[in-house]
């Protein structure tokens, strides 16, 4: 092997082809560390930006000295964030990609052992969520000598296994480097599924703590710039084909837009696309703020979370056009929003999401799927009274959510913060939430402009995200990011307020505190279940005056300006306040204010839950079944 000449030189090394093969003798922290500074990604709009903006790290004995050493040597060129858990830096990794709209991927390094496990339920949202992220955990020597080492668990029945393969179930590519050189073919793999439509999600490439600093020639062209595109596959012609027949023959069609129509930045083309047709349009948590909520064609949000208007116009329907989503069951209202005798055509980046329930599979991006099926369907229109009959059914959903924002009470209730954010917001600001009984709130209240600013984690609904992710969407979106949760997420994970603050990252925390787990007391109550350990009144303790969190005050120990409220003009005068402080100081500002534990704003839809047959509960869970649809193909 060639004396090693450090991270910038080149050596001679052999002959391939017509002329020498140039290369550079660097260790496989280093190597990968150059390679991530060479990706680039074209943006939506054309704009050329790095792929990996920056690395969230917590460093260990099993990457502090390769990965860490590499990642010092380039400090000034790429950015490294400490986070204070690794959960938390990888949620924030997601959080910036899904602000991205998957443009752009953060880097997440952690060392083997607890650090590693856990970044797994973070490797789980963005699985779910089809979101990538990379991320990069220690792994325990390659050559056994110091076997076993500080976290090195020694599964007695497998010698090769170690708690990185816990990744495997919630990654979309995964490999453990055992050598150098293998970095040169598993390097691409890495970067087309990052930057895959179809295939996105995570990466694991799992590091052994010996292999990061062991020496290698990699050839110079593993670290040329590389620009990745967006991908736009066209789909079957024969399919579009199809497609179109069965839209032509249908009289009351509808068009629901999921996140791949966010991805694909198709949302200008599904528009025109429903405005050329006169097709009634709804949105999907993960296809939310796509349309201009004023829009004479839009229904509203669809499914358990979504709006009775949405659901109403979705029962009627005879096909559904479903463009970029997978359908989940808070969409479909565990598949009862839609009649049993509805045709479902899916147009789809992935092949595995397009043919689910029996659809007639469109596989192609969002964009060029809506622009081949527009030039096939020609002059073709819908009867105008089903193209009305969204703006009717909308007034009165916007009707109902007014009644709820405007409606007296103690505290404001979920609709009523929800209403004084969205009244404060700006176009260009960014919403987000993930778990309990807020995502229901926000998809189903949130009046849009038609700007994609909205991310509702509710694939994974991981209680914490909301924090976390609202840091790496922080790093990432232009304008002020805004988060809302209530007091058990905030009690999940709220480490990450300090990194922020910490880092300079500014966003807006509004912390909902209704003293316990409401949303979960309220399924497990109207289900005929007995109040239990959900909210504090109904838990375990032993003292008559059990002791309560300040959250202004922990907030503001972590390095936050903190806001309290108590009534609904109260926070509208904080929230305000709060989105001028967390500009100015360039740190979270966070608003504390109490909410009902149990006004909700309803989308009338069945949610399947194992219910059990003592329960009064059940009798509904018996009437939903029966109008479940298990497969839609005619």
């Amino acid at each position: 092997m060639n004396d090693f000449r450090g991270p910038g030189a080149a050596s001679p090394a052999g002959v391939r082809g017509p002329g020498p093969r140039r290369t550079q003798q660097l260790t496989t922290a280093q190597a990968l560390v150059r390679w991530i500074l060479a990706q680039r990604s074209e943006t939506l709009d054309g704009r050329e930006v790095p792929l990996f903006p920056g690395v969230f790290a917590i460093f260990g004995h099993g990457n502090v000295l390769g990965l860490g050493t590499a990642l010092e040597e380039h400090r000034g060129e790429l950015p490294v964030w400490r986070g204070h858990t690794e959960q938390g830096m990888a949620l924030a990794a997601v959080g910036y990609a899904k602000a991205t709209h998957r443009r752009q991927v953060g880097v997440v390094t952690s060392s083997i052992g607890p650090g590693a496990l856990n970044t797994v339920t973070a490797a789980g949202v963005a699985h779910a969520n089809r979101l990538p992220v990379l991320l990069l955990p220690g792994d325990t020597f390659t050559n056994r000598a110091p076997d076993p080492v500080l976290q090195q668990i020694e599964p007695f029945g497998d010698a090769t296994a170690t708690v990185n393969d816990a990744f495997r179930a919630v990654s979309r590519y995964f490999d453990r480097i055992g050598r150098p050189e293998q970095l040169v073919a598993t390097l691409p793999q890495v970067a087309r599924v990052l930057t895959d439509p179809a295939d996105a999600g995570p990466v694991t490439l799992a590091l052994p703590q010996d292999v990061q600093a062991e020496t290698y020639d990699f050839p110079d062209a593993l670290f040329e710039p590389v620009l990745h595109r967006p991908l736009r596959p066209r789909p079957d012609r024969r399919s579009v084909t199809e497609a179109a027949a069965v839209l032509r023959a249908s009289r009351r069609p509808l068009l629901v837009l999921g996140g791949g129509v966010r991805y694909s930045g198709a949302g200008q083309r599904a528009l025109d696309f429903a405005e050329r047709h006169g097709i009634p349009l709804v949105e999907t948590t993960a296809g939310r703020t796509l349309v201009p909520h004023s829009h004479p064609l839009h229904a509203g949000p669809l499914g358990i979370t979504g709006s009775t208007s949405a659901n109403a116009v979705a029962a009627a329907a005879d096909v559904v056009l479903a463009v970029g989503t997978r359908l989940q069951d808070f969409t479909t209202a565990s598949w009862t929003v839609f009649s049993p005798d509805v045709r479902l055509v899916a147009l789809n980046a992935a092949r595995f999401d397009a043919v689910k329930h029996g659809a007639l599979s469109v596989v192609g991006d969002a964009d060029a799927g809506l622009t081949d099926l527009a030039a096939q369907l020609e002059s073709w229109r819908v009867d105008p009274s089903w193209t009305s009959r969204a703006a009717a059914e909308r007034a009165s959903w916007d009707a109902h959510v007014g009644s709820l924002r405007s409606a007296p009470g103690p505290v404001p209730s979920y609709a009523q913060v929800v209403g004084v954010v969205n009244d404060l917001s700006a176009p260009d600001d960014y919403v987000m939430t993930a778990s309990g009984g807020l995502p229901g709130e926000l998809i189903g209240g949130w009046r849009g402009s038609g700007s994609v600013s909205m991310d509702v984690e509710y694939g994974f609904s991981c209680m914490g995200y909301e924090l976390s992710g609202a840091w790496g969407a922080a790093i990432a979106w232009p304008g002020l990011v805004t988060t809302l949760l209530g007091d058990g997420s905030y009690l999940m994970l709220n480490s990450e307020l300090f990194s922020a603050a910490f880092a300079g990252h500014p966003f807006v925390a509004v912390v909902c505190d209704n003293d316990g787990y409401a949303v979960i007391a309220r399924l497990q109550e109207g289900q005929g279940g007995k109040p239990f350990n959900n909210f504090y009144a109904d838990c375990t303790t032993s003292h008559d005056s059990p002791p309560r969190v300040d959250f202004a005050r922990h907030a503001e120990s972590l390095g936050c300006v903190v806001f309290r409220a108590s009534t609904v003009d109260s926070l509208r005068s904080a929230y305000a306040a709060a989105r001028e402080a967390a500009v100015t100081e360039r740190r979270p500002a966070v608003v504390v204010v109490p909410t009902q534990p149990s006004a909700w704003t309803e989308a009338g839809a069945w949610w399947e839950v194992g219910v059990p047959e003592h329960l009064a509960g059940r009798d509904e869970y018996e009437r939903g079944k029966s109008g479940q649809v298990r497969y839609l193909r005619s």
